[in-house]
């Protein structure tokens, strides 16, 4: 059976309870994030406001009844100035809209907005070598494999890896920055 189109669109404060109830299921159920505590919406808020006062994308996907699927955003990925055209993104999806192309139309609009500002790299840093589902995805949207980091998280009694995946925003390396 077909799934309803999703829509994507900028994420705003009306969306951060939703949000953080999505982060609140992957932080205690998953090991996409190393937090072992989920924030608040409150720190959602703090932190959503500091991604998008600081310029960065941060964008919501929600169905025909507006009800929020997932959410994506682009941040610094280092704070130093020689970092200012490569960001970091992340993607969560709810876990009653995964498998439903929710986390392909938000990384497709991330790239696209992304490119928009003027970044030319984009970083992913992935919870768990384990985690098939956000590695595919990364590498159906033209991400390379830069490395993994073993060991370097605990959680749920275990050490799990870090993958760092990269790919260039409009042209990358290819004509100097501003």
């Amino acid at each position: 059976m077909p799934h309803a189109p999703v829509h994507i669109r900028p994420a705003t404060l009306e969306d951060i309870e939703a949000i953080a109830a999505i982060y609140d299921a992957a932080v205690r159920t998953g090991t996409a994030s190393f937090e072992l505590e989920p924030p608040g919406a409150a720190e959602m808020a703090r932190r959503f406001a500091a991604l998008t006062e600081g310029g960065h994308p941060y964008l919501a996907a929600v169905d025909s009844d507006g009800t929020l699927l997932g959410y994506a955003y682009a941040g610094a990925f280092r704070p130093r100035i020689a970092y200012r055209y490569t960001v970091e993104n992340s993607i969560y999806v709810a876990q009653t809209a995964q498998q439903r192309g929710v986390g392909r139309a938000l990384m497709e609009a991330l790239l696209a907005e992304c490119e928009a500002r003027g970044f030319r790299q984009m970083v992913a840093v992935i919870g768990d070598s384990a985690n098939a589902g956000s590695i595919a995805l990364h590498r159906a949207c033209g991400f390379y494999d830069v490395g993994v980091l073993r060991a370097t998280g605990l959680k749920f009694g275990r050490w799990i890896d870090t993958v760092l995946m990269q790919r260039d925003l409009g042209e990358g390396d290819r004509t100097p920055g501003t």
